[in-house]
């Protein structure tokens, strides 16, 4: 699917750095894309609000709180409407989450332009390609238990319990860095 086939071609992009903002801004600008560009959780609801666009791109984690807010937003008021949410903080429950609420895709940073607009007029239902480098079995032991843990409200002891391991065990895998 091409941009061709979408006759609203407006896009918000709500980061908070400001350089990779108008890097993209301007990116997607040269692709065909009217934009809006914000830097915050209240100025993307606020346009959301105001005049929702068919498409967004939003990081995940911003000054002022959680971008999900946004695609939340954004999905409540206008349905058809086709986001993609950034990251730096990747990981599967993230991920999930945003899914859920609504997010096409998920994409962790740094992201081209290319993939953003790959990502944001790809087909319903359209499979990927296969990762070029997929995860470590390390990377994906880590993943689940970040996502039992947040499952379990970020509770240590409840988390070890459903994993079957030491309390003490988990704190150390959880005060390390993510395996690549």
């Amino acid at each position: 699917m091409s941009l061709d086939m979408h006759k609203d071609r407006s896009l918000l992009i709500v980061d908070d750095d400001r350089a990779f903002l108008q890097r993209l801004s301007s990116a997607m600008s040269t692709r065909g894309f009217d934009v809006c560009a914000v830097e915050s959780v209240a100025e993307g609801v606020a346009h959301v609000a105001k005049s929702p666009p068919a498409f967004a791109v939003v990081d995940l984690r911003l000054g002022d709180g959680n971008g999900l807010d946004v695609v939340r937003r954004l999905k409540a008021e206008r349905a058809d409407a086709r986001a993609i949410v950034l990251t730096g903080y990747g990981n599967i429950a993230t991920a999930v989450t945003a899914v859920k609420l609504g997010a096409m895709d998920y994409l962790a940073k740094p992201a081209d332009a290319d993939e953003v607009m790959s990502a944001l007029v790809s087909e319903a239902g359209s499979r990927p390609e296969p990762p070029a480098n997929p995860m470590s079995a390390d990377r994906v032991r880590w993943e689940h238990i970040q996502r039992v843990y947040e499952l379990c409200e970020r509770n240590v002891s409840e988390t070890a319990r459903r994993l079957g391991m030491h309390r003490r065990t988990l704190q150390r895998i959880l005060g390390k860095r993510a395996p690549r």
